[in-house]
């Protein structure tokens, strides 16, 4: 696998998007993953990222989607997040990316007013719908497992069974170190995900809450999970994810050590290559 950095790092410490790409590549990171919202984007900017990896020579693997409207109750939401989503595809094709990282919503109202199965049939049908989208681009979507009391996807068994039910060649699964141990799923449960796992996350966390540290600062375990990762034997990128750091004005000290640290760990299973 190659080691790479989600570029959300830079932009919440308010650093220039080309300045942390080029970063990105000096502190030795194999790839980047994008996190920016199409709609968002002007223009100017969205040529800019493109332009700057390819002169850093950093590949982008993924553009990070948070879509929680795909399971709202109201069709109209539902419609416009497909839309969006799909202009998430679509700009991920146009930067050669390998998938779409896609977090979906979770149930409201405590699953009291609207039925669960019914949030659950909607998450299916249009993640289903992308799917197809994808597959026409010649991508993939990776669904990521939140480690929230409400959210769909929140442990192995939710995800395995969400993704049988969409029972689609294009949509595959994320794992997320922090996430995993925050929801208390073992390393080895893992194997249930052979041939669906597409895409890995890595951060760290104090075991209570959410909080993508670097590996070493929180009470994460990486090795376990690390091993049975390196079975899966998947073609692609481990990306570093971290949250607001402490000192933004050090941000680059914290993504260096982050890229330290999980070089490290990697490099004690043989799992970069």
């Amino acid at each position: 696998m190659r080691l790479g950095l989600i570029n959300s790092a830079w932009v919440q410490a308010g650093r220039d998007t080309a300045w942390g790409i080029r970063m990105t590549k000096e502190i030795g990171f194999d790839t980047i993953d994008i996190f920016a919202d199409p709609l968002d984007l002007d223009i100017r900017e969205r040529c800019l990222i493109k332009r700057e990896c390819d002169k850093a020579g950093l590949p982008i693997v993924s553009v990070a989607c948070v879509a929680l409207g795909l399971v709202d109750f109201n069709r109209s939401i539902q419609r416009f997040h497909l839309q969006r989503c799909q202009a998430y595809l679509d700009l991920a094709y146009e930067y050669e990316a390998r998938n779409v990282l896609l977090v979906l919503g979770e149930y409201v109202w405590q699953q009291e007013v609207i039925p669960p199965q019914e949030q659950w049939r909607f998450a299916v049908e249009n993640v289903r719908r992308l799917g197809d989208y994808a597959e026409k681009l010649g991508l993939k979507l990776a669904l990521e497992l939140e480690p929230f009391r409400l959210s769909l996807l929140n442990n192995i068994e939710r995800m395995v069974a969400f993704l049988q039910e969409v029972n689609h060649p294009a949509v595959g699964a994320n794992i997320d170190i922090s996430h995993l141990h925050l929801a208390g799923v073992r390393p080895e449960e893992l194997r249930r995900l052979r041939d669906w796992a597409i895409h890995v996350h890595i951060s760290d966390c104090d075991g209570k809450k959410h909080g993508d540290l670097p590996p070493g600062r929180g009470v994460v375990n990486f090795l376990p999970y690390l091993q049975e990762i390196k079975l899966l034997n998947i073609d692609g990128s481990m990306s570093v994810e971290l949250e607001y750091s402490p000192e933004p004005d050090k941000i680059v000290e914290w993504v260096r050590e982050a890229y330290e640290a999980t070089a490290r760990l990697m490099q004690q299973v043989g799992l970069r290559g």
